[in-house]
């Protein structure tokens, strides 16, 4: 699940209001809610910095720059559980062409997805040109800027993940197609079912 196996929780009460939300929304608790429990303070400034960025986009523009983001931050996590909400707002297709082709897409997606990814591993290089053919795509400054901060964002919740190694929930080798998993799964493995003690610490 993680490597840190001895975290002292701050506030026991919020760590169970955590475990409760989860429980209510997903039916069990992620293995991210477990790590952060711990750290609840950070973990609320983060839903309300990503909440912030989210509240202005389109909710599938919003995913479409978070997986532009993850095929090179490498994170498992967020391109499962990213990818799983873009492909029920519009199929699994699109998810897999992000990841693998983007050809495939229309060309404001695709401008989307190499700026988001650009914005993730090499921000210091992007150039005015790179921000004309966002604009030649169809996106306002506005869509670039939201863009770029969903993106940046997602740095810091995926660096948190995989620097802790908090792998995804083995609940997702149920919950999506192995079409979705090949293509989402690029960097640790989903957790396996047989090590989930789902320890309450």
């Amino acid at each position: 699940m993680t490597y840190l196996t001895q975290l002292q929780a701050e506030d026991e009460d919020e760590k169970a209001r955590f475990y409760a939300e989860d429980t209510a929304r997903l039916g069990y608790v992620a293995n991210y809610s477990r790590l952060l429990a711990h750290r609840p303070d950070v973990y609320r400034a983060w839903q309300q910095l990503n909440g912030a960025i989210k509240a202005v986009m389109d909710p599938r523009r919003y995913e479409v720059a978070t997986l532009g983001a993850v095929r090179h931050l490498r994170s498992s996590y967020c391109g499962l559980a990213h990818g799983d909400v873009l492909a029920r707002l519009t199929g699994e297709q699109p998810v897999i062409d992000i990841m693998t082709d983007l050809d495939q897409l229309d060309q404001a997606d695709r401008a989307v997805v190499t700026l988001a990814e650009k914005a993730a591993t090499a921000a210091a290089d992007i150039t005015e040109q790179d921000i004309q053919q966002a604009r030649d795509a169809g996106l306002s400054d506005d869509d670039i800027l939201n863009v770029v901060l969903a993106a940046a964002a997602r740095c810091f919740f995926s660096k948190v993940l995989d620097g802790t190694g908090t792998q995804a929930d083995s609940e997702f080798r149920t919950k999506l197609p192995m079409s979705l998993i090949d293509v989402l799964v690029v960097g640790r493995p989903i957790e396996e079912p047989e090590s989930v003690a789902r320890p309450t610490s």
